[in-house]
């Protein structure tokens, strides 16, 4: 704690916004992981639930249980269990599920893009405090008595370094915070599509038994007219 203290008594002001600013970005990066790491599990979850109910055909459970989740999964899957009691057209339910992951997707990247931000401004901070403490120690060399100038020398290269340091550690962070963020909302995304991929494949694959009868009456009715 004494090292942490002394570190911004010889830092100069400008250490405290850099502060503020790593602060705010590693809200924001706690703030994602956890609600990207719920998202994950709970679409594990509720994937496990509602895998064993579609393959068997029971869309009404399976809407019921879609209305009583809020994660992305479940909205993605009330989009298209919801158009599958109206139509059984592949297209007309794949559209409905892009829709909804238009919604969902810029819900899982919220300020995320904000850490890279901030990772910039801080660095960009550092260099400031750099470049004003390196022009104090020069212009401490130009006044100072010559028995004073080493003291105000050292204190003024100190003020810079301190700040480089600060918006460099700022900056890394945040960068790897951002980078390991999208990654994990990359890979969330990823599993939404594949689940709703093989949401649609079920469907097909139970759509012959139900467009068979409607296929034989349109032949039937050719013929009649032929």
């Amino acid at each position: 704690m004494d090292m942490i203290v002394n570190f911004f008594r010889q830092g100069g002001v400008f250490l405290y916004p850099i502060a503020l600013v790593w602060i705010i970005g590693l809200v924001i990066a706690v703030e994602r992981l956890i609600y990207l790491t719920r998202e994950g599990f709970g679409n594990k979850a509720f994937w496990s639930e509602l895998k064993p109910l579609f393959e068997a055909g029971n869309y009404r459970q399976a809407i019921a249980l879609a209305d009583r989740s809020d994660i992305a999964l479940a909205q993605v899957m009330k989009y298209g269990l919801s158009r599958v009691n109206s139509t059984r057209r592949r297209d007309d339910v794949e559209k409905a599920m892009e829709e909804s992951l238009v919604e969902i997707i810029p819900r899982l990247e919220r300020r995320t893009h904000l850490l890279s931000a901030l990772a910039n401004i801080g660095m960009l901070m550092g260099l400031l405090g750099t470049i004003v403490g390196l022009i104090h120690a020069f212009a401490a060399v130009a006044t100072a008595n010559p028995a004073e100038k080493a003291s105000l020398l050292a204190a003024s290269i100190s003020v810079a370094m301190n700040n480089t340091a600060l918006g460099l550690i700022c900056a890394i962070t945040l960068l790897l915070a951002h980078m390991f963020l999208e990654t994990q909302t990359t890979n969330i995304v990823d599993s939404l599509e594949v689940a709703s991929m093989k949401f649609l494949n079920s469907l097909s694959e139970r759509r012959p038994d139900v467009e068979a009868p409607q296929a034989a009456a349109r032949v039937a009715g050719q013929g009649a007219r032929a």
